[in-house]
């Protein structure tokens, strides 16, 4: 059952046997027999180990980032094949009609090859408004730090406003703009260090205060 859930059948399928979607690790559709995966429910046995239970949540998470991709790029090729056909599909659909369109206005403004494999869709809806050459900026240095999508955010919104105080911390956020080759020599002397980049800027700061 869990298997029927994450093919879709079509008649190349059928001739070449089934294919797996690039990006997405050869095991992650493989799942153990003890784990049922059903429409509206996952059933998981008592006695499943830790690590099996991290992996199938790492499978799962890949899929459900995937599948927004997915979804928006089959809107967009709805919409360039089939015109105003293709809005009829998308009242059929089990989501709404907003979310929709959000999906396809992503899958829009980033083609494939500037998609980040380390980074989620949201990621890229973050800054899927801003001028191209800004989304590059702010994908590489959430790639480079390993933001989350709400550190990401934050950073966008510290450098619009960088003397806001926020009103919870009373911290004043600040924004710099550095040249590569000064970045790449701070990262060296923070992972010497053993600090991250932001904690060993604060440490220097506060040692020359």
């Amino acid at each position: 059952m869990a298997n029927d859930l994450l093919k879709i059948p079509s008649k190349e399928s059928r001739r070449r046997g089934p294919q797996i979607p690039a990006g997405i690790p050869s095991e992650t559709l493989t799942v153990d027999s003890s784990i049922s995966m059903e429409r509206t429910r996952l059933r998981l046995p008592d006695d499943l180990p830790l690590d099996e239970w991290r992996r199938i949540g790492e499978r799962i998470l890949s899929i459900s980032d995937s599948s927004a991709w997915w979804i928006g790029d089959w809107l967009v090729f709805g919409q360039q094949q089939y015109h105003d056909r293709y809005k009829r599909a998308m009242n059929e659909t089990l989501l709404d009609y907003q979310t929709l369109r959000n999906y396809a206005w992503v899958a829009r403004k980033f083609a494939p090859a500037r998609r980040r494999e380390k980074l989620t869709f949201q990621h890229h809806m973050e800054v899927a408004g801003l001028p191209e050459d800004q989304q590059h900026h702010w994908l590489d240095f959430a790639v480079r730090f390993a933001w989350s999508r709400n550190e990401l955010r934050r950073q966008i919104k510290a450098s619009t406003a960088p003397d806001e105080i926020t009103s919870s911390t009373g911290e004043i956020q600040l924004s710099l703009r550095l040249a590569e080759n000064r970045i790449r020599r701070w990262e060296r002397a923070a992972q010497q260090s053993n600090k991250s980049l932001t904690d060993w800027i604060a440490a220097v700061l506060d040692s020359a205060a």
